[in-house]
């Protein structure tokens, strides 16, 4: 397991959340995180959200992940206490480093299951959710949140909720996407979009809770946004951008961790994923369903949209190896 990374001049540690890739619904599973990893040694990366029905009654292992993806947090769904707390305590066993609660997705699938976003309106049952888990398990129990739902999107609204989950919950540590969300008549994609961010109101959160960690989520696409919000806030999660421009992060270790090793070369980054594709793919694998990922590497290099062809017309094909990766990546110019 990797350790909380530290500054090389001996000052204390980061929180390890201080920069981290969000839990993202069919994007951020084992295959994401372990090519992620390759690109940031430092940054928290978490998996997509698995809820406590698919985990204690699922025929699949929806834990599954590769030792090299630590520090791994597992983001649960769910609002039943116990069986939060039983899967917290399988989380603990298999060997995560954190568990996350959503309290964010706003898609009506997950207000069906009674998780996610529309918890808000229920401070003191995700606080009994979070007070089962911390019960049973000694890692770290965080909250995924909004900053309002619907009507309910008050500065005091905000407040009540994070000082009852903090207080009766015990949960030190929340994440914020600095939209509110709308639970009916926007799409889980327009609720990232269309209702504004506000992250004054985030700023004011950490001033008015100094003893929260608070890190910041929505609509943040460089690495020099993520120093500005750093200035006023714990932690930084960013999400399509660093899917959808997966290069970013070769400079959060530098840039975020004051790492002095040298930073990752992306075409190295693609030649260390060829053991890893020939043992998943030995293992029945898809190419399609790991080089997927890899797409937006080159983003703003000649012969990207090259790369991304080739691998998007051949990856899938019946009998697709590590062969199409290497040919893919001599479209691409090295600077």
């Amino acid at each position: 397991m990797n350790p909380t990374p530290t500054i090389p001049d001996g000052t204390p540690p980061f929180w390890r959340g201080r920069f981290s890739v969000a839990p993202m619904l069919d994007w951020t599973d084992r295959h994401c995180r372990y090519f992620h990893r390759l690109l940031s040694h430092n940054a928290l990366l978490y998996t997509e959200m698995v809820t406590t029905g698919a985990i204690l009654h699922g025929r699949g292992d929806y834990l599954a992940y590769n030792d090299e993806e630590h520090p791994l947090a597992l983001q649960l769904g769910g609002s039943d206490p116990q069986a939060l707390a039983q899967c917290a305590e399988i989380a603990e066993q298999r060997g995560y480093d954190e568990i996350n609660l959503n309290v964010g997705c706003p898609s009506d699938r997950v207000q069906n299951g009674r998780f996610g976003a529309c918890l808000m309106a229920e401070a003191e049952l995700v606080a009994d959710c979070v007070d089962a888990m911390r019960g049973r398990v000694r890692l770290p129990v965080t909250v995924k949140t909004r900053i309002g739902i619907d009507d309910q999107d008050s500065y005091d609204f905000l407040c009540a909720f994070i000082r009852t989950v903090a207080e009766r919950g015990g949960c030190d540590t929340f994440i914020v996407h600095a939209r509110k969300a709308w639970l009916s008549g926007l799409s889980p994609k327009e609720n990232r979009e269309i209702p504004p961010l506000d992250y004054p109101r985030v700023y004011q959160l950490k001033r008015d809770f100094p003893a929260l960690t608070i890190a910041i989520n929505g609509g943040i696409k460089t690495l020099e946004q993520a120093q500005q919000h750093l200035q006023h806030l714990d932690g930084v999660m960013v999400g399509r951008e660093a899917y959808q421009n997966p290069g970013v992060l070769a400079q959060v270790d530098s840039q975020l961790f004051g790492v002095t090793a040298p930073v990752p070369d992306l075409f190295a980054v693609v030649e260390g994923m060829y053991p890893y594709i020939e043992r998943e793919l030995s293992r029945g694998a898809q190419l399609g369903h790991i080089t997927r990922h890899m797409l937006g590497l080159f983003q703003g290099l000649p012969g990207a949209r090259q790369w991304r062809r080739f691998l998007s017309e051949n990856a899938h094909r019946p009998g697709a190896d590590v062969s199409v990766v290497e040919q893919a990546l001599t479209r691409v110019q090295r600077p």
